[in-house]
């Protein structure tokens, strides 16, 4: 059968449709990953997101558009799983019939055809992103119980993968060219505290670094209580560790932090900033920031953006607080007005590009390492250490020379604007 796999949402879900897809492909099937929607396909997977309520429509409305497909002969079978299936199958079910198959995340093996299948343990992928670069996926779940979060509620307690497992994966991936490996989880900080009773992070990273083929591992959704600072040291001795960092911080105000559940205070996030890159001169650290929770006050809101004129962070992500059903904050309900939430964003976002910009022209006249990830007309265009794919900066290189993508070059840094350095290879 020829299968395609629509993959909405986070990283997570992507590393979820290419472990499908090599289980497809084992059985003997054609498996594409989010093909256009001009030719016909057996059966179509939606793969949904519902992290927040912008996520969910967006997946509702994929669905929806898949029906219309099926309707007109151009899909086989529509299947939905990801975490729309999880949270919402009863409702999915009744008011969208023509979907063929509701997966859970416990079923999946169902669809598979393979009743031993368990997501998290499988090795094997097809990857869907550029061949040089791939994510990988070291637990599954959330211990923790932030108040604005469905996540506990979709993906259920933390579990982590042997390190063996992952050192395995990684080996598999550089044997199929990956040179740059992306390390999520919903909570990266507590790797294996469930599976070793201990923070294991630095081990892993050990084992990571020596995996030969792999020229970057970068780190996504440290969570700050509790930061292992050993992986610091770690981050010092292996040069293939990125000096990047993406620790999401919500906010900074300790009221706001209490209500959210999110754990320690203000003075504790700013220490961690200070050791953080005392530790490791010259590290990009990324955080993403909710503006307009329910018990937001104006007061607050200006604390928030001074902490962000005062941290500096090399990348910062907003979201606008999204009221989740069965979530703690759930009862508050969303008493700011959406113009106002969209005011208190705009200023959050202004000020960052501000920052961002300064930070960018600094770089002016460096010559940096740099991974080509694609081309256009004009320019290849890559990456630094410092920046993540999809969310972070991009390198603008004027098409002088033939570069390859996938490969790294040196290249100096001529101009610089909010989001995009520009260069020329040395």
């Amino acid at each position: 059968m020829h299968i395609n796999i629509i993959t909405l949402g986070c990283s997570k879900n992507t590393v979820d449709s290419e472990v499908l897809a090599a289980q497809f492909h084992r059985k003997g099937h054609k498996v594409f990953h989010n093909s256009p929607a001009e030719r016909r396909f057996d059966v179509v997977v939606v793969n949904t997101c519902a992290f927040i309520q912008d996520a969910k429509t967006q997946s509702v409305d994929e669905i929806l558009f898949q029906v219309e497909r099926k309707k007109q002969g151009l899909v086989g079978q529509l299947f939905v799983t990801g975490c729309l299936a999880q949270r919402y199958a009863d409702d999915l079910r009744e008011s969208i019939p023509e979907i063929d198959g509701i997966f859970p995340f416990a079923d999946l093996g169902e669809m598979l055809g393979d009743t031993h299948f368990d997501l998290l343990q499988q090795t094997d992928r097809i990857i869907s992103t550029p061949k040089h670069y791939a994510y990988l996926k070291v637990s599954e779940g959330c211990d923790r119980h932030c108040s604005y979060c469905a996540i506990p509620l979709i993906r259920g307690k933390q579990v982590s993968k042997p390190v063996e497992s992952i050192v395995r994966e990684a080996e598999q991936l550089a044997a199929q060219g990956v040179k740059e490996i992306m390390l999520i989880a919903q909570d990266l900080t507590s790797y294996g505290t469930d599976l070793y009773q201990r923070r294991d992070l630095e081990r892993l990273l050990r084992k990571l670094a020596q995996v030969n083929g792999i020229e970057w591992i970068r780190l996504h959704y440290a969570y700050p209580v509790n930061f292992p600072y050993e992986i610091l040291d770690v981050m010092r001795e292996y040069s293939t560790i990125c000096k990047y960092l993406d620790i999401p911080l919500q906010h900074i105000n300790e009221e706001i932090l209490r209500d959210m559940n999110r754990g320690g205070n203000a003075a504790q996030i700013y220490k961690l900033i200070e050791r953080i890159r005392d530790k490791v001169p010259g590290i990009a650290l990324r955080s993403t920031l909710i503006s307009g929770y329910p018990t937001e006050t104006r007061e607050q809101h200006k604390e928030l953006l001074k902490f962000v004129e005062d941290v500096r962070f090399d990348r910062l992500g907003f979201f606008s607080y999204s009221q989740e059903e069965g979530t703690p904050a759930y009862p508050l309900g969303d008493p700011i007005k959406e113009r106002e939430k969209n005011r208190r964003l705009e200023e959050l976002i202004a000020s960052q590009e501000k920052i961002a910009l300064e930070l960018n022209q600094q770089k002016v006249g460096s010559v940096l390492k740099v991974i080509i990830d694609s081309e256009d007309n004009r320019y290849y265009i890559g990456r630094t250490e410092f920046d993540s794919p999809d969310v972070d900066d991009s390198v603008l290189i004027k098409k002088k020379e033939k570069l390859k993508i996938g490969e790294f070059y040196p290249v100096r840094i001529e101009k610089a604007d909010h989001f995009d350095l520009y260069g020329t290879k040395v």
